[in-house]
């Protein structure tokens, strides 16, 4: 009967306040994909493995490694694998729920510096007279800069675009947004990537030291 109140006790705990831990497992031990993983049923806890259910109506038999020799032994077992599930996909408990913009003049003139490349080098037409951006900058005044921007336009516009394309998708987007829990295409998800993207490598180094903040005190955990 103890055994039975205590597997009925596990069995509600985790249902209840450990969804995503039972999703986790899903993902990286069965290969589920997150979408089918989601709102996952902890059916089962046996000495030998973990039943899970999804909403579609598929079981999954996650065993445990070795076998537990008592229930008691649960907490600990499923703490692991819950940290190993991360390190398998790839994520974090750590959520980052804000966005942190540039605050030093070195940041602030990186940003402007590079936002004023991208919409500057947007058009050949820009460094042609009659434009808004020659008559407004005067670049008649800087006729080698402007025969210069005009020549090599599309190749310093296009590499711009490329290299903050690449860090915003890898290094800020996969590597870090992902990781820590930012919900895909969720607002804060395109602030950070459209405004990384216009800046480059600042913001995700500016995102870095979030996370070191958040893990260095009270954290907000995902869910």
């Amino acid at each position: 009967m103890a055994d039975d109140s205590r597997k009925a006790f596990i069995i509600k705990h985790m249902n209840t306040d450990h969804s995503r831990s039972l999703s986790l497992y899903l993902r990286a031990y069965c290969s589920v994909s997150k979408s089918a993983a989601a709102s996952p049923t902890l059916e089962d806890v046996r000495l030998t493995d973990l039943i899970i259910s999804t909403p579609n109506g598929s079981r999954y038999i996650i065993p445990f490694k070795p076998p537990l020799s008592d229930l008691s032994e649960t907490r600990p077992r499923v703490v692991a694998m819950h940290k190993e599930s991360l390190r398998r996909l790839g994520l974090s408990d750590t959520k980052i729920t804000t966005y942190a913009p540039p605050r030093t003049a070195g940041e602030i003139f990186g940003f402007a510096f590079c936002l004023s490349i991208l919409v500057g080098y947007a058009r050949r037409a820009n460094f042609e007279p009659g434009s808004l951006l020659y008559e407004g900058a005067g670049l008649a005044r800087f006729p080698r800069f402007t025969a210069f921007s005009h020549a090599y336009q599309p190749w310093i516009w296009g590499v711009l675009v490329v290299l903050h394309g690449l860090e915003t998708i890898v290094l800020l987007a996969y590597l870090r947004l992902r990781k820590y829990n930012v919900k895909l295409f969720s607002r804060l998800w395109w602030v950070w990537t459209i405004l990384g993207f216009v800046e480059g490598f600042p913001a995700w180094k500016r995102f870095d030291t979030l996370v070191k903040e958040a893990e260095g005190g009270e954290h907000q955990k995902a869910t």
